[in-house]
């Protein structure tokens, strides 16, 4: 019997989910009170116990209304003290339950359980293909409980992992010659690294961002809203900032978020001045530095290519944190669950059909309004 406990005090909520495995920065009370705030989430915190009063699960579950109809998200989770049927089926059960009692037009979740490591095509002998037993085993699970993989993967579905346990010689065999080779050039260039919790700082970082994404082509959203973000996590000590420079002129930053054992590679950003000094890897460096000194294990990248194809847009973001060593890791990605398929459809098709409609109106009466 697997029961659930709405929780509803903070402290409590993240104390005792870092004591899960894989507990998660994005299931962490912090990023659900931020969601909630700037794009209307309204987050509920469920921890879900055995017979013997054991935590065993744990789901920061997000609401958003859409008109009549609402939608269920859990990003990054739900969280398993393990993968086993006996807790996994209850609490996949459970939330089904609640999305069907809340007429949900889907609940999406996206645990973070690994499917397998490695490339897919084993196309490189040292990225070799390895299937997670346990991975494999939930994706069953799923199939079997009528959940369909999502055609919107909301968080990256591969990243790339490093093992945090080794010492720092290790870490530097680990990479690549031509890695090792620019994080001295940095040095030897004067590049510094330092960390800052400044607002000015910030705000020099997210412009130097700016230029990252128009750059790379992504696009970014108001300072403000990254200024939110920053400072929340810093103020609950689950981040820091970097920021590199060179004759006292910032070229790059890196913001790295901590939750239990991981550290994530959240945001990274680089001018367009420099590059030659190479501050992108004296930053990650630092950054892989400071993890360890804050007791983190594993390193998340935060990201790699869905097909990994030099056609792929992060195959040259790949490629750099390829060079600092790591295992390609593939999750089983997000996963929907929908109770009720006419709603489904409606969600899916008749609304964007009349937002589509109401747009075109609305554009003809501007031009109207203009002759």
């Amino acid at each position: 019997m697997i029961a659930p406990i709405w929780i509803t005090d903070a402290q409590d909520w993240n104390t005792r989910l870092q004591t899960l495995p894989k507990a998660h920065i994005l299931q962490s009370w912090e990023w659900g009170e931020f969601k909630h705030r700037t794009t209307g989430w309204t987050p509920e915190r469920i921890f879900y116990h055995n017979e013997a009063g054991e935590l065993v699960a744990a789901a920061s579950l997000l609401t958003r209304r859409i008109g009549p109809l609402q939608v269920l998200y859990i990003p990054k989770g739900p969280i398993f003290r393990d993968l086993e049927p006996t807790t996994l089926a209850p609490v996949l059960e459970h939330l089904q339950g609640l999305a069907r009692k809340r007429l949900a037009v889907w609940l999406k979740i996206d645990p973070d359980v690994i499917a397998a490591t490695g490339l897919p095509d084993d196309s490189a002998p040292e990225h070799p293909n390895v299937p997670n037993i346990q991975g494999q085993a939930v994706l069953r699970e799923l199939r079997q409980k009528n959940w369909r993989f999502s055609p919107s993967q909301v968080q990256f579905r591969n990243t790339m992992l490093l093992d945090l346990t080794r010492n720092e010689d290790e870490l530097l065999a680990d990479m690549n010659q031509s890695t090792r080779r620019k994080i001295r050039l940095a040095e030897k260039g004067g590049v510094t690294v330092r960390t800052t919790s400044d607002e000015a700082d910030m705000r020099t970082l997210y412009d130097i961002y700016a230029v990252t994404g128009q750059r790379q082509g992504f696009t970014t959203r108001p300072f403000a809203y990254y200024l939110d973000l920053w400072k929340t996590m810093l103020d609950a000590g689950f981040a820091q900032v970097f920021i590199a420079e060179a004759e006292q002129k910032a070229l790059a930053g890196v913001v790295l978020f901590r939750f239990a054992q991981t550290a994530w590679y959240f945001y990274g950003m680089s001018s367009n001045e420099s590059r030659d000094l190479q501050p992108t890897y004296a930053l990650q460096w630092a950054a892989i530095r400071w993890a360890k000194t804050q007791g983190c294990t594993v390193y998340d990248w935060w990201g790699a290519p869905n097909e990994f194809t030099e056609a792929d847009p992060m195959w040259g973001v790949y490629r750099f944190k390829e060079g600092f060593g790591g295992t390609i890791t593939r999750h089983i990605g997000a996963w929907d669950s929908i109770p009720y398929p006419p709603l489904y459809w409606v969600y899916e098709q008749a609304v964007p059909r009349i937002i589509g409609l109401l747009r075109r109106r609305s554009a003809s009466n501007r031009s109207q309004a203009t002759e």
